[in-house]
């Protein structure tokens, strides 16, 4: 991967406050749309779903899940070049009790200060998505794999 490549990587990782999530709802892919916040050292991206949604429904049976990150439409001649990394792994909920929740809370009220009405209705939690494997499109014949490990360091 180049360091074109690496930047845009980063910049996707680092700023991007939505996501497309990917699950599997009766045997069929569902798409939706979510907030998403990297952990410090991007190891972790962090979901708050709702238990009403389908998809949180999905990932309870099945935490197989897939996000997409993906630069901004800007209207350019070819959208074809514009940078999104696939990020495939598991999404499981945050336990009420653990001992982080307090300062991801902080993270994602500082991310999102508008989700702040969500700690107050009950089918509200954090999923800890956990990346396997990654594909970062740089552009037209610019795509790479990218393993955990290079997209720690890569984001770091």
């Amino acid at each position: 991967m180049d360091r074109d490549a690496e930047t845009a990587l980063a910049r996707l990782v680092r700023s991007a406050r939505v996501a497309t999530l990917a699950t599997l709802r009766e045997g069929a892919p569902n798409a939706s749309l979510v907030s998403v916040l990297p952990d410090a050292q991007a190891r972790t991206l962090w979901l708050r779903l709702s238990r009403l949604a389908w998809h949180t429904q999905d990932l309870a049976r099945d935490a197989r899940a897939a996000l997409l990150l993906a630069e901004a439409d800007d209207a350019r001649a070819d959208p074809q070049t514009l940078a999104r990394l696939t990020l495939r792994g598991e999404a499981r909920p945050l336990a009420a009790e653990d001992p982080a929740l307090a300062e991801l809370r902080a993270a994602w009220l500082t991310r999102f200060p508008a989700s702040a009405v969500t700690f107050e209705l009950a089918d509200f939690g954090f999923w800890r998505f956990a990346v396997r494997d990654a594909r970062l499109v740089a552009g037209l014949a610019r795509t790479w794999n990218v393993t955990p490990e290079r997209l720690w360091e890569a984001v770091a």
